[in-house]
């Protein structure tokens, strides 16, 4: 049997982690044959809670789960962990602008960034769930200053996952047949699924669907789905957003055969600007994330790269103090 590696979840009582907990005990994110132990960090009001998460985990008796952590200690809940997914953030309140979320999410991943440094491995994956992910991860990474930027990553596996099941409703294949699509940028209303280098059974996406359903429907849709789903429910998107972290997890540190979209620091890829998190195509490979270099954009899809990028860049001078 493997050695077990340490898993961290930040907000492990909220419902993102309620909804992923269960299925990571299960050995749905490293694999049926991978021992793991659960350290799980909690706001000081929320441990009753995250004690009642620890009972049912306790409960449900998973062969691959060694032991749970329950703690409000960051040193505690990181040490030695392998893969961290940093899920607890601030939510917008009322009247809060966007730059007012950045600063209050701020201080809370500077510090977390701080002690993934301090005490987690020096290989450990970081995922940032959290919204708003792509900053909010440049700040973790910035603070954990002698981890590579290539250990952080934002998470738009759920974008990608929309983007991927609405062609495939609009074609009528089964999402199997969707090949190549990327979602690009920012994980806000600016992000661009991309299709013109997708395929539907191998057959390019925009012979399939007509451009102007593309530019107003499909691009807007995967845009707002995020707020479509509070409207509908009452909260935000739980279950989706737990299988895709589940995934992204999976993909980076299992490999990939398949394009699928993450938010890794750039390094000038596709003239986007270094040093923002920004989500690019990608595939993964010996526990790395690699950017697909190949593709041919025009000037439709540049446009949109560059308004994206622009609110990146408008988010990290807003925080840039804290960097």
């Amino acid at each position: 049997m493997k050695e077990p590696l340490r898993i961290t979840v930040t907000g492990a009582a909220g419902q993102i982690g309620y909804a992923m907990l269960f299925r990571i005990a299960a050995g749905e994110m490293l694999g049926i044959d991978q021992p793991i132990i659960l350290q799980l960090l909690e706001i000081p009001p929320a441990m009753n809670a995250l004690d009642g998460v620890v009972m049912e985990l306790q409960d449900c008796a998973f062969p691959l789960l060694r032991r749970v952590v329950p703690t409000s200690q960051p040193e505690e809940a990181f040490s030695g962990a392998d893969f961290v997914l940093l899920v607890g953030a601030r939510p917008r309140g009322p009247g809060m602008e966007r730059k007012d979320l950045l600063e209050a999410n701020g201080a809370i991943f500077t510090g977390q960034g701080k002690a993934i440094n301090d005490y987690a491995s020096k290989s450990v994956k970081v995922l940032v769930v959290g919204n708003p992910a792509n900053t909010n991860c440049l700040i973790a990474a910035h603070n954990a200053r002698d981890l590579p930027p290539e250990q952080f990553s934002s998470m738009t596996i759920l974008d990608h996952n929309r983007a991927t099941a609405l062609l495939a409703e609009r074609t009528s294949v089964h999402i199997d047949a969707v090949e190549n699509l990327a979602v690009w940028g920012n994980h806000s209303a600016t992000m661009f699924p991309e299709l013109l280098s997708a395929t539907v059974g191998g057959t390019p996406a925009l012979e399939l669907v007509d451009f102007e359903w593309y530019r107003d429907q499909f691009i807007p849709t995967v845009q707002q789905r995020g707020a479509e789903i509070i409207r509908a429910r009452g909260s935000s998107s739980a279950a989706s957003a737990a299988n895709a972290a589940i995934e992204h997890m999976r993909l980076w540190s299992l490999g990939t055969n398949t394009v699928t979209s993450m938010g890794t620091v750039s390094r000038g890829d596709y003239d986007i600007a270094e040093g923002i998190v920004y989500s690019f195509p990608v595939s993964c490979s010996g526990g790395k994330i690699e950017i697909d270099k190949t593709r041919t954009l025009d000037d439709f899809c540049v446009d949109r790269l560059r308004l994206t990028e622009k609110e990146l860049l408008e988010e990290r001078d807003a925080i840039k103090h804290l960097l």
